[in-house]
C-alpha cells in the first residue's frame, strides 16, 4: 500500500484513505439513490441500502477506517436529502456501528489472518450482525431522545417515529448483514491478490 510522510514524519496511508473515500462514496449512494422514504407526520424515516456499505467498510478497513468512512457518507447523505436535522445522531450511530463491527472482525476474529473459508464467511456475517444489533435498538432509542428533546418534536410523534424506525431500520439490518457479507467474502480474494488487503 502507498505511504507518505507528514511534516512530523509520520507515516500517512493513502491507499487507505482512498479507499475510506470511495466507500464514503458508497455510503451516500447507498442511501441517497437506494432508498424508500416512510413519512410519519411532518417527519419521515427510511429503508436504505447506506448501512451496507458503512458494515462493508469496517470490514474491509477496520473499525476506525470504515467506520468513519460510514459516518461521514450517511451524514453527508442526510444534509443532502431532507434529513438535515437528523445528521448529528447519524454521524454518531454510524461511527459506533463501524467501531463495533470492526471490533469483532478484526481484534476478536482477526479476519485479516489467513483462515479457512467456513471461518471467514462465519465471522463476516457475526461481525456484520454485531454491528446491525446495536443500530436496532440505538437508532430508535437515541432517535427519540434526540428529537423529543433536542429538535423540540412532540412526545407522541417522537415516540411514533421510534416505533416505525425500529421497524425500519430491523429490515436494514438484515439487508445490510447480507448485502455487507456477499460483498466482503466476494471482494476479500481479489484485494488479497491485489495487494490492497495485507494480512497480518
Amino acid at each position: 500500500m502507498s505511504t507518505t510522510k507528514n511534516s512530523n514524519g509520520h507515516s500517512f496511508n493513502v491507499t487507505k484513505l482512498a479507499q475510506a473515500a470511495l466507500l464514503a462514496a458508497l455510503c451516500y449512494i447507498g442511501f441517497q439513490f437506494f432508498r424508500f422514504d416512510i413519512p410519519v407526520g411532518t417527519e419521515k424515516t427510511a429503508i436504505h441500502f447506506g448501512n451496507a456499505f458503512c458494515v462493508l467498510a469496517a470490514l474491509l478497513l477496520g473499525g476506525t477506517w470504515g467506520g468513519m468512512a460510514g459516518a461521514v457518507g450517511m451524514t453527508i447523505a442526510d444534509l443532502t436529502s431532507g434529513y438535515a436535522t437528523s445528521a448529528p445522531k447519524t454521524f454518531l450511530l454510524k461511527l459506533c456501528i463501524g467501531l463495533i463491527v470492526g471490533l469483532v472482525a478484526h481484534k476478536i476474529a482477526h479476519l485479516k489472518k489467513e483462515h479457512t473459508k467456513g471461518y471467514i464467511v462465519r465471522w463476516t456475517v457475526i461481525a456484520s450482525a454485531c454491528g446491525m444489533v446495536f443500530n436496532i435498538f440505538a437508532d430508535p432509542i437515541v432517535g427519540y431522545f434526540y428529537k423529543n428533546y433536542i429538535l423540540g418534536v412532540p412526545q407522541e410523534l417522537a415516540s411514533a417515529l421510534a416505533k416505525i424506525g425500529a421497524a425500519a431500520t430491523t429490515v436494514n439490518a438484515i439487508t445490510s448483514v447480507l448485502i455487507a457479507s456477499v460483498l466482503y467474502c466476494a471482494l476479500r480474494p481479489a484485494l488479497l491478490k491485489a495487494g490492497l488487503m495485507k494480512t497480518e
